[in-house]
């Protein structure tokens, strides 16, 4: 099924983890920028003599054999191929020069995904790497991962942070531009949005919040009342913007919010 159409059905939170399974994990190694500590493994067609497994240096350089020094730093794998066969033709070392540039372990250009992600850590940058194939590398969200990310980036020295929904680029993926991923970016994916139900239901704890869920819709995700329970007594525990602990009586109808807490009373007969 196309990534569009998945998106189109993203009105629940399980929706969107799914459809991050389906988004390509890999990209073109052609589209990497080379940089410091990068391993290459480099060959021309036709002469086993010059295939070289090379790190690049501190300053984005590597000496390969007949040419010497070349600067690597910047390029991507296939212009460097371009930028190699051209020296070995001008040189007149190799007639028709097919080279071939594979990136054995890519540490300049990276980025940080942590949280609830299946597979926390350090992911290459690719150069056309957006927040949605960051989480796809990491395997995705957890269960318990909210739809919202947190990026951080540095800009100037000084350390910017932005909140991004994830679901605003995959619902209306045609109408908002990626968010392109920066070298040293660090998504962190934090804990769902959830609320609280405890007393008489047959399944008490935290759930996580769901569009306009309502007290009845949280009645039953928790599994409904036990045989004592009773939706007279259900009272919401919430906080104002203050801070101050409020007790609401409730009725089915009711929104449930980000951190209520939901206690269904005892029947007194």
């Amino acid at each position: 099924m196309p990534i569009s159409k998945i998106a189109s059905l993203l009105n629940k939170p399980y929706l969107l983890l799914l459809a991050l399974f389906f988004l390509p994990t890999q990209q073109s190694a052609s589209a990497y920028n080379l940089g410091p500590d990068d391993v290459l493994s480099i060959s021309v067609y036709g002469d086993n003599n010059l295939k070289t497994e090379v790190r690049v240096s501190e300053d984005g350089q590597i000496i390969f054999p007949l040419i010497g020094l070349i600067e690597v730093g910047g390029k991507s794998s296939s212009e460097l191929e371009e930028a190699l066969a051209t020296r070995l033709i001008k040189g007149g070392f190799v007639h028709e020069a097919q080279v071939n540039v594979m990136v054995l372990e890519h540490v300049s250009q990276q980025i940080s995904v942590l949280g609830y992600v299946k597979n926390p850590g350090r992911y290459p940058l690719n150069s056309t790497s957006s927040v949605i194939d960051s989480i796809a590398m990491a395997g995705g969200i957890q269960e318990m991962g909210g739809s919202k990310v947190v990026v951080t980036r540095i800009v100037n020295g000084g350390t910017q942070k932005q909140e991004l929904n994830l679901q605003d680029y995959l619902q209306t993926a045609q109408n908002v531009i990626p968010f392109k991923m920066q070298q040293g970016d660090v998504v962190y994916v934090p804990k769902a949005d959830m609320f609280y139900i405890y007393g008489e239901v047959l399944k008490p704890g935290e759930y996580r919040i769901t569009p306009t869920i309502s007290v009845m819709k949280a009645l039953s995700i928790s599994g409904g009342l036990t045989l004592r329970g009773t939706e007279n007594g259900i009272v919401i525990k919430r906080k104002d913007a203050n801070g101050n602990l409020l007790e609401i009586d409730t009725k089915l109808t009711d929104v449930v919010l980000e951190g209520d807490v939901i206690y269904v009373g005892e029947r007194w007969f």
